[in-house]
């Protein structure tokens, strides 16, 4: 097989930013979540971030499941990324920075198409919880033309981003890709990315993971979201009926697997968190670089959770590459 993931998903240049929580008082801005907003409003409160003198304290190429595609990249494994950037200089950014991440894409920056590049202000407190407002721009009309079937079929896992639930477009591209995946035994992995696409998208949700996935990822308030229960013991029962495998994560309190017979917990690491922003998207990461690297999913949940912990203790969604290398050793390190 050419790639171990072929991921699918929003393209949004992340800006990171520290605030606190008087910031989202006084700006009417929703703690917590993920809110689609309009450019103006987008550039209204960046306006007011440089006013306070906040600069961006990171700037990446991002969107969720181009971060998980990166890491798996980065701890050694071969990845795809469909996404739909635009050739203003925001697009070029995000192109050469995916590129630099090892991600093969299909755009290119003479290709890509005439528009504007999506963004996303990540506003994190001193809590470690992050925040944010996201202007989709071009990403919006993400749909099946991104899709690269050939690509698809020669890969060992089909990763889709949850986010796509919420535009009409995304959603049709990601059934597609679903049923290029089934008929060429591609497996399939689907992440719920937000509790928010669960709570307003719910339907849309619930038709990606028609006739199953093999492997879900989600945390638990998504879990419970979806399932319609504030009993976890249940939420993960109910979970059975839609995933072959899944793989809940509990923030500081690790992670729970299903693995077709076996609930498995998987402990966190010791870690101080402050910044909890690309968590979720390392955990994915880590654990498929595991899975298609010959471990099972006890293993490929110590890795992901050793990564995710790593990830959380410093600002920004991604390791760099001598830090994903160091993760891998420490992993098989322990393993021998």
């Amino acid at each position: 097989m050419k790639y171990d993931v072929y991921g699918i998903g929003n393209a949004l240049v992340d800006m990171e930013f520290k605030v606190n929580d008087e910031f989202f008082t006084d700006n009417n801005v929703e703690k917590g979540l993920m809110t689609l907003v309009e450019e103006d409003r987008q550039n209204e409160l960046l306006e007011v971030l440089h006013t306070m003198q906040n600069d961006e304290i990171k700037k990446a190429c991002g969107g969720s499941a181009a971060n998980t595609v990166i890491a798996v990249s980065q701890f050694g494994g071969n990845s795809f990324y469909s996404c739909k950037v635009s050739n203003d200089e925001t697009g070029k950014f995000y192109l050469g920075d995916l590129k630099e991440n090892g991600v093969h894409t299909k755009y290119t920056p003479e290709t890509a198409p005439e528009g504007t590049t999506g963004k996303c202000m990540v506003m994190v407190t001193p809590d470690a919880e992050r925040t944010m407002n996201t202007y989709l721009g071009i990403t919006a009309t993400f749909g099946e033309d991104e899709l690269v079937e050939e690509e698809i079929k020669n890969s060992k896992w089909l990763y889709i981003e949850g986010y796509l639930v919420a535009s009409p477009s995304g959603q049709k591209a990601a059934l597609k890709a679903k049923k290029i995946a089934r008929e060429n035994g591609v497996k399939v992995a689907f992440t719920m990315s937000d509790p928010n696409m669960v709570k307003f998208f719910r339907d849309n949700v619930a038709e990606i993971l028609d006739g199953g996935v093999d492997l879900l990822f989600c945390n638990e308030a998504e879990a419970m979201e979806f399932t319609q229960t504030d009993d976890m013991m249940k939420a993960r029962e109910e979970m059975k009926k839609h995933a072959k495998r899944f793989a809940i994560t509990l923030g500081k309190n690790g992670a729970i697997l299903w693995d077709e017979t076996t609930f498995i917990d998987i402990e966190p690491y010791k870690t101080t968190a402050i910044d909890s922003n690309g968590a979720g998207d390392m955990f994915a990461g880590a654990f498929l670089y595991a899975l298609t690297h010959g471990h099972g999913m006890a293993d490929a949940g110590s890795l992901a959770s050793l990564a995710s912990s790593k990830i959380v203790s410093q600002f920004g969604p991604r390791l760099t590459w001598a830090e994903a290398k160091e993760v891998v050793n420490q992993f098989t390190e322990s393993n021998e």
